[in-house]
This record gives C-alpha cells, sequence and structure tokens, in this order.
C-alpha cells in the first residue's frame, strides 16, 4: 500500500490529556522548588516568583535540538548511533519522514543499549530506539516502529511529558535528600545518642520527618507517572493510527507481533500491573491497527 501524504504536525487530543500529570505535580513541584530557594533567597534576596519563572524557563531548552543531542540523550540514557546503526536506520527513517512531510534532519535519532523491542519519543524531536530493535527487527519492521514515535511527535503528545520531566527533577531530587538525609540521621542517632534517651528520641523523630517528606514527595511522582500511563494509553493508540494513515499499519502490526513472539509481552494480570502499564496490551494494538486497515479497505 502507497504511503499517504499527510500534513505534519497536527495537534490531537492526547496532546491536551496529557497535560493531567503535569498539573498534578506543580503543587509539589513548586514546593520542591520552594525548598530550593530559601538558600538563594538568603543569599541574595531572590523572590520565588522569579526563581520559579527562571527554573521552568530552562524547560524550554529541552525542545532545542542542540539540548536535546547533548543533554537529553545523555539523562535518558540513551547515545548517538554508530556508524553501523545509523546506516541501518536511516533507509526506513527516511521513508518515514517522507510520508509523514516532515524533514529528516529536523529531528534527532538517539539509540538506547537494552534487550528489549522498544522505542520512544521525547522532547520535541528527540527519538529513542534500542539496540535490540536495530539489531533484531527487519527494516519493514523497524519502519513502522520509526513511523510510530515519528507519530508522537506529530501530534505533539511529547510536549507536556518533557515539561513533566523537567518539572519533576527538583523533586526526585529533594525525594533523593530526603532518604538520604534520613540515613544519616538514623546512623548518628544510633552511633552518638545511645547514652541519652532524649537524643535517641529527638534523633528517631527527625529520622521520621525526613523518610515522611521524602515518601511525600514520591508518592506525588507515583501519582503523576500513574496518570500519565492512564492517559498515554489513549496517546499510543492515536499514534497508532496515524502510522496506518501514512500508510506503516502493517509494518507496525509485524512489528508487534515480533515483540509477542519474543516474551516480552506479558499482559498484566492485576489492577496495578495495569496502572503501572503505559502501553496498551500489544495484542490489543495489533487488533486496532487491524480493524483500523480493514476500515480503509471498506472505504475504498
Amino acid at each position: 500500500m502507497a504511503p499517504r501524504q499527510t500534513s505534519g504536525r497536527q495537534l490531537e487530543a492526547s496532546a491536551f490529556t496529557a497535560v493531567l500529570p503535569v498539573v498534578a505535580l506543580v503543587p509539589v513541584g513548586l514546593l520542591a522548588l520552594a525548598v530550593f530557594w530559601l538558600p538563594v533567597h538568603a543569599l541574595w534576596n531572590v523572590p520565588f516568583w522569579l526563581f520559579a519563572l527562571v527554573y521552568l524557563s530552562g524547560g524550554v531548552l529541552f525542545f532545542w535540538r542542540p539540548v536535546q543531542r547533548l543533554v537529553l540523550t545523555r539523562l535518558l540514557g540513551a547515545r548517538r548511533p554508530s556508524r553501523a546503526e545509523l546506516e541501518v536506520l536511516r533507509g526506513p527513517w527516511r521513508a518515514v519522514t517522507q510520508a509523514a512531510r516532515v524533514p529528516e534532519h529536523r529531528f534527532v535519532l538517539s539509540v538506547l543499549d537494552a534487550d528489549d523491542v522498544n522505542a520512544f519519543a521525547c522532547g520535541g524531536h528527540l527519538v529513542v530506539v534500542t539496540t535490540f530493535a536495530i539489531d533484531v527487527l527487519p527494516d519493514r519492521e523497524l519502519t513502522g516502529v520509526l513511523a510510530h514515535e515519528l507519530s508522537h511527535h506529530l501530534g505533539l503528545h511529547t510536549v507536556a511529558l518533557t515539561v513533566g520531566q523537567w518539572l519533576s527533577l527538583p523533586i526526585v531530587l529533594l525525594a533523593r535528600v530526603g532518604f538520604l538525609l534520613e540515613t544519616v540521621a538514623r546512623a548518628a542517632t544510633d552511633t552518638f545518642a545511645q547514652g541519652s534517651p532524649v537524643l535517641t528520641f529527638v534523633g528517631r523523630a527527625v529520622s521520621v520527618v525526613l523518610t515522611i517528606v521524602a515518601w511525600v514527595f514520591q508518592l506525588a511522582l507515583l501519582i503523576s507517572n500513574t496518570i500519565g500511563n492512564v492517559v498515554g494509553k489513549t496517546a499510543e493508540l492515536q499514534a497508532d493510527r496515524r502510522v496506518v494513515e501514512v500508510g506503516y499499519g502493517r509494518e507496525l502490526a509485524a512489528a508487534l507481533r515480533h515483540f509477542i513472539a519474543s516474551g516480552q509481552s506479558g499482559v498484566p494480570s492485576t489492577w496495578r500491573d495495569r496502572l503501572a502499564a503505559s502501553h496498551p496490551p500489544p495484542r490489543t494494538r495489533v487488533a486496532y491497527i487491524e480493524a483500523l486497515l480493514r476500515a480503509r479497505r471498506a472505504t475504498r
């Protein structure tokens, strides 16, 4: 089937629903920023609104291709493709970008060293593919995978995700600092306050408070991630729909079947597993793609 020409980026519903986990992060994110702001304010008398504005504005840099290539790629544990990997990716990537009518150089291809058939989109331009997908998938199936990740960018699904990642950084840092200080407080209490019931009580109380504070920030991240997983399933199906529209639905379905055959696509069996899953089950996606393909054939 010849690829259908599309008109590039189009704002989709999932771009709006992806804002929900970011909204869930905002109160705790501002609280975490306030903790870091206090010493800055004490030294330079910087108002909190200016401190927060400068930090949040820094997130715009994550949408700049050089920053994505130099910083965001490394934060995700990815790297530049090797020459051999680039040779494998070049043909499928050119075919996909031409079908979607977007310049291939507008996006940044990166590689993640991982033993699963996977890929993901982040920022405004970053597409990450695993080494396993590059080594195992035929060009036809790799084209379907790349078309899916490009579809996330074209539907603007990754904008809110990237903002949320930037907003979560002070929360993650503060949670880790809280757990570290809790460990230090407990060790100091055990070492220096053994002979004093009062100091032992104070040390234990400080340890408990630090643990609670750290878990509050950790819980905020968990809630945001859970909301993101729930609304993200719709984004996956919308990206699959766009893949079908640009003419690579069969290729993506074949890649998903490859994933199923590899034994890595276990179906969530409990409600906790379903909440933790960021994608619909591969079999569900294959059935959805095949239904879309049948509908397209029926309308011809």
